[in-house]
């Protein structure tokens, strides 16, 4: 029988932790809670003293913040899942980062999901707790997002957006296009880059294709219209995508 992994509950609100304890005790026989606490400080000192495999995290709590409480553990050996308000200043960071979360109000299945996904890592050995949340650190000190971690076959890899040329879509995955000819799979698809990217200057001219528009050399008008990339890809263009692509453009200071 596996070991169950140690878990720990912080958040202020007692109604959110008592919910939490109820869904783990019911739905994830993999989990057992040993700690619970209710801000930054009290959190700490029950890491310390327990341990944990996996803590679940609020982000606002009294005196300080769950990101405040991470900065205690450098090079922690737990995994995070926080829990976080759809609407908080911070939820682009956390999924720039590709740190696990789940929105509030807790819905169950979202819960159990998130939990079998640490279990799924863990069972892979594919622990990458540290990078993620030193990448959610630094994405959180700049304001603007800059290390973007995606997942490859192997791992984790960490971009820059700024070197990524374009992003292409093949099935359920995508293709990224990078500076100094390399390309790279990545197990998800390219409407999640779009979200996740709307903000750096990409446009998506075409269903299948996601530019960087610094990386745009020209527009060519005949055979329906396409972009051509500095590297040398033509990249097609939706009949109706092309008068907001040369808005965009016309704005687009590099």
């Amino acid at each position: 029988m596996n070991k169950k992994l140690k878990t720990v509950i912080i958040d202020d609100e007692n109604d959110a932790v008592d919910f939490i304890f109820s869904i783990i005790g019911e739905y994830c026989p993999g989990l057992e809670v040993c700690g619970k606490a209710y801000d930054v400080k009290e959190g700490v000192q029950v890491i310390k003293d327990l341990k944990p495999d996996l803590v679940f995290l609020d982000v606002e709590m009294p005196h300080g913040t769950g990101f405040d409480l991470l900065t205690y553990f450098p090079d922690k050996e737990f995994d995070v899942v926080f829990i976080t308000a759809f609407n908080h200043y911070a939820i682009k960071a956390i999924k720039f980062s590709a740190v696990d979360y789940i929105l509030k109000p807790i819905n169950i299945n979202e819960f159990i999901e998130a939990v079998n996904k640490v279990m799924q890592k863990r069972a892979d050995s594919m622990f990458r707790g540290n990078e993620n949340i030193k990448a959610l650190l630094e994405n959180l000190k700049t304001g603007i997002p800059s290390r973007l971690a995606i997942p490859t076959s192997d791992g984790m890899e960490y971009l820059n957006p700024k070197d990524i040329i374009r992003i292409e879509a093949d099935r359920s995955y995508s293709w990224f296009f990078i500076t100094g000819n390399r390309k790279i799979l990545v197990s998800k698809n390219l409407k999640e880059f779009q979200d996740l990217l709307s903000d750096r200057h990409f446009f998506r001219p075409h269903n299948s294709y996601l530019i960087n528009l610094k990386y745009v050399k020209k527009y060519v008008r005949k055979e329906g219209g396409y972009i051509e990339m500095q590297d040398g890809s033509e990249i097609p263009i939706s009949r109706n995508r092309k008068d907001l692509f040369l808005v965009h453009m016309s704005r687009f200071k590099g």
